[in-house]
């Protein structure tokens, strides 16, 4: 029973030991210089001096954040579109849209932005945007198109309209299957977003881009990680959230 009790607690336990770390990294990120100093050469500087941990990682988050909402909101209005009988002849032509992002490297899809939108945010987000789009509108078709058949005929019979429908039922019973869309685009956003940095975009890229141009490990490593806690943690508290969502659906149509 005790050690039921431990397993139970513990990823919990590590989740918040993750956060007071990361919150302590980027805020105070002198702290843990003697860690860092080992992989420095040259009297180098451990911690990255070129700007603030913390405001290039609220910028890091906004940049995914517009550009996950952005996408989420085209790719379920495609979704929406093509499950409607005066929509299904557009699903070829609504997943050729939504394979794009995923045809080009960002690479290329940020060379190709810069000389339209300039040197910043915008090229990032364009192809964050389109990177974004492929996994949220596959996981909000497979939900709008696997719904109980039963529940549907009932609301049906109940005399809703079809935007009732739609806004009542097939929205909510779909929403734990597509917030799973959006938790696997969030956590590829937070990786491809520091390839942002090439083109002048303030990401933690900066700090991982820096490190590679002075061959300094603990810059390069400074960025990774706090990338890769942001992702652990916003995955788990997503999937959280679609757990959540998944028992209450299912609750209510019990």
């Amino acid at each position: 029973m005790k050690e039921a009790g431990v397993k139970a607690w513990l990823p919990s336990l590590l989740r918040l030991v993750l956060v007071v770390l990361l919150i302590a990294f980027v805020t105070n990120p002198g702290w843990f210089e003697p860690l860092l100093k080992p992989l420095t050469e040259n009297n180098a500087p451990a911690i990255y001096n070129q700007g603030s941990l913390l405001t290039l990682t609220l910028l890091h988050l906004r940049t995914v954040l517009i550009a996950t909402v952005a996408a989420t909101i085209v790719a379920v209005a495609l979704a929406i579109l093509v499950t409607r009988p005066a929509g299904v002849e557009f699903l070829p032509l609504s997943r050729s849209l939504v394979n794009i992002g995923q045809t080009f490297p960002p690479v290329a899809v940020l060379a190709l932005a810069v000389p339209a939108v300039g040197f910043g945010e915008k090229p990032t987000l364009i192809a964050l945007f389109l990177y974004g789009l492929l996994p949220i509108f596959e996981n909000a078709l497979t939900g709008l198109t696997t719904l109980p058949a039963n529940v549907v005929e009932a609301a049906r019979g109940a005399g809703m309209t079809g935007w009732q429908r739609l806004v009542k039922i097939e929205l909510p019973l779909s929403a734990p299957i597509i917030l799973g869309g959006i938790r696997l685009s969030v956590v590829i956003s937070l990786a491809t977003a520091t390839i942002g940095s090439t083109v002048a975009a303030r990401t933690l890229g900066e700090v991982i881009i820096a490190g590679l141009l002075s061959n300094n490990l603990a810059f390069v490593l400074q960025g990774g990680l706090i990338v890769a806690a942001l992702a652990v943690l916003i995955y788990d508290g997503l999937s959280a959230i679609e757990r959540y969502t998944a028992r209450r659906m299912g609750q209510e149509t019990a």
